[in-house]
């Protein structure tokens, strides 16, 4: 195993919600992408646990 990790941003996990939602829902990761930085703002003042 490597010694290098990768840092796992805000980004990443956005994509991986975004494409499990879309497995499970039928729409595109692109749609639910979207929608879940449409409502960044409205969640800000929550933190991801890493």
């Amino acid at each position: 195993m490597s010694k290098d990790k990768k840092k796992i941003t805000k980004s990443m996990i956005l994509r991986s919600v975004a494409s499990s939602t879309a497995i499970e829902t039928g729409a595109t990761v692109k749609t639910i992408e979207k929608r879940l930085k449409a409502n960044k703002l409205k969640y800000e003042s929550l933190s991801l646990a890493i």
